[in-house]
């Protein structure tokens, strides 16, 4: 996925549709949650012992907890583009120079609204960059992963999820090409690895899992999908009513589908974590050499 595709993005839609459920959010969005999971679980494979967590696109902070109990030691900030969505939050100007200097005092995390390719922090600030399903709504990953790289430290690393091309697809094939679009564009695997490397990340490592949800009607699957704000933000979407028969069309595809009274609801998970590698040039353009000693 290019950053000039990603564009077609309607960032309004994205935060109307996460204000929409913010109240609800914590109770609906179980798919995320068991992301989460299963991110954390690649946390045991990786040594890290982070003073600075930040968590982009934390929506209510349901990632915190897990990363709180792994790494107790560890201030948390959780950042999100939509006010709404966060527990509380503080004044953006307060952390203009966050870290290393900011919430010394507590452990409890804070939280931030703040657009997750434009962050109020400065540089070299974060031990440990925690996106979990947040580039599907992202008009620009290029310049999320370079924003990233941005705020860590050397040695930092960047630790994400994302949605492939095949999630939903069975969604998209009900529409028979009507021209629009009704999911988000999804990043392909490898797109996303080279993109890491273009920021400036090293040692970029992405696998790939696919999750297979059921449900046993269409509505339940539709509901699903708005009750966690997870509705097509694209800006090439149908803006008016489906109409009649475009809703028949989709409901006789699905129903090909159906296998032991379910509907399936493909989930392509991608996984991806990168380190911030340590400069080879000087802020003035003179190139950094570096010299083992004999042993």
């Amino acid at each position: 996925m290019t950053p000039q595709g990603a564009r077609l993005i309607d960032r309004a839609a994205v935060r109307r549709n996460f204000r929409r459920v913010a109240a609800t959010y914590g109770a609906a969005d179980f798919v995320a949650r068991e992301v989460d999971a299963r991110m954390q679980e690649r946390l045991n494979y990786v040594r890290l012992t982070p003073e600075w967590i930040v968590d982009l696109g934390c929506g209510p902070g349901l990632s915190l907890p897990g990363l709180q109990g792994r790494y107790p030691k560890a201030r948390c900030l959780g950042v999100d583009g939509e006010p709404a969505m966060l527990p509380r939050q503080i004044s953006p100007a307060g952390w203009r120079h966050w870290l290393p200097e900011a919430a010394k005092t507590t452990n409890m995390p804070q939280f931030l609204a703040a657009d997750a390719c434009r962050l109020p922090l400065c540089a070299q600030s974060a031990d440990l960059l925690w996106s979990n399903l947040l580039l599907p709504w992202l008009a620009d990953p290029l310049a999320f992963f370079r924003e990233s790289l941005r705020c860590l430290k050397t040695g930092g690393l960047l630790m994400f999820s994302a949605l492939g091309p095949d999630t939903l697809k069975e969604l998209r094939g009900g529409f028979a090409r009507d021209g629009f679009a009704h999911t988000q564009r999804f990043a392909d695997l490898h797109d996303l690895g080279d993109l890491l490397l273009e920021a400036g990340f090293a040692d970029p490592v992405m696998d790939m899992e696919i999750l297979t949800l059921t449900y046993p009607t269409l509505d339940k699957l539709l509901a699903d999908l708005r009750e966690t704000g997870a509705t097509c933000a694209m800006q090439d979407r149908r803006r008016g009513l489906a109409g009649k028969t475009l809703r028949q069309n989709l409901e006789q595809h699905y129903e090909t589908l159906r296998q032991q009274e379910k509907l399936p609801a493909t989930l392509e998970i991608l996984y991806g974590h990168a380190w911030k590698p340590a400069p080879r040039i000087t802020a003035d353009g003179r190139e950094i050499l570096r010299f083992k000693p004999r042993r």
